[in-house]
């Protein structure tokens, strides 16, 4: 049985998959990958089931050794992938022998690389996902140099394709469609049209949760009572009260008690996924 060893943990990585859905009454989200076209692009290359469990990781830094013969992608965020020292390809299939070592570089654009080896990581399920949820601690606890990760058996057929394009590098700034509510009347109109014209800089303060924004200035609210707290979804911009926009990810809480002024489209998710700090971000709104 084919087993990888963690030579190196990297800066943060974790074990995902398409995340864990229906437990949002007992506080627990459905996380999963944050961006979940990288995730499906790894999958596919090394001929896995699309929720095959596959390795996250935030600013690269991961090195494994395969013991065992394997075959590997790392998709997502642009990173040098290395073998035994010699460059390779990201977005492309990698065969391992056994005890080769894949390592992968830090990102040059972009924040987050996957990692999927034929067969899926093959760590227990916890209420059906084998993903790690930072923010309710469920599943499994981060990978970390020394960790030994079991390959399963979620494999069909190899494709016929060997690598893929990968995605087109996004613009400056970054833009993310949005559809403006629920909660849009509690924020007085120049705020809602500041959300949606000025530029918003992502700051060091994101992680799987959120993204913290800072813009030209706080948004301002139109009604200052109490709101009761509400279903979150990912994508959700939530406001505080000091009035810088905040950006659910897929770890977000299930319920929060400020109002949401929009949300960002499903489909732009795994594009705020890779935003980086310093980042320039427009939100635009869907007719």
């Amino acid at each position: 049985m084919a087993w990888l060893e963690v030579v190196t943990g990297g800066m943060f990585t974790t074990v995902q998959d398409h995340g864990r859905t229906g437990h949002g009454a007992d506080g627990v989200t459905e996380s999963g990958a944050a961006d979940r076209t990288a995730h499906d692009a790894a999958n596919r290359l090394v001929g896995n089931h699309p929720d095959a469990a596959a390795l996250e990781m935030t600013g690269g830094g991961l090195s494994v050794r395969s013991i065992g013969d394997t075959i590997v992608a790392i998709t997502g965020a642009r990173v040098d992938v290395t073998v035994n020292g010699r460059l390779v390809g990201d977005y492309a299939r990698v065969l391992l022998r056994d005890q080769d070592i894949v390592s992968v570089g830090a990102p040059s654009e972009g924040l987050r690389s996957y990692l999927a080896v034929r067969g899926g990581i093959d760590v227990p399920e916890v209420l059906g996902s084998r993903s790690t949820d930072t923010l309710s601690d469920t599943g499994p606890e981060p990978v970390d140099t020394g960790d030994r990760l079991l390959v399963g058996a979620l494999a069909d057929e190899l494709p016929g394709e060997e690598q893929i394009p990968p995605p087109a590098p996004t613009g400056d700034p970054v833009e993310l469609r949005v559809r403006i509510g629920p909660r849009d009347d509690w924020f007085t109109p120049a705020s809602v049209r500041a959300l949606l014209h000025e530029s918003w800089t992502v700051t060091p303060k994101l992680d799987r949760v959120g993204i913290r924004f800072q813009g030209p200035g706080p948004l301002h609210r139109s009604r200052h009572d109490e709101l009761p707290s509400e279903g979150l979804v990912a994508g959700s911009i939530q406001v505080p009260p000091e009035g810088h926009p905040v950006l659910f990810l897929a770890d977000h809480p299930v319920t929060g008690g400020y109002p949401v002024i929009a949300v960002v489209t499903t489909a732009d998710l795994p594009t705020a996924a890779q935003l980086r700090p310093g980042r320039c971000v427009r939100f635009v709104r869907l007719i």
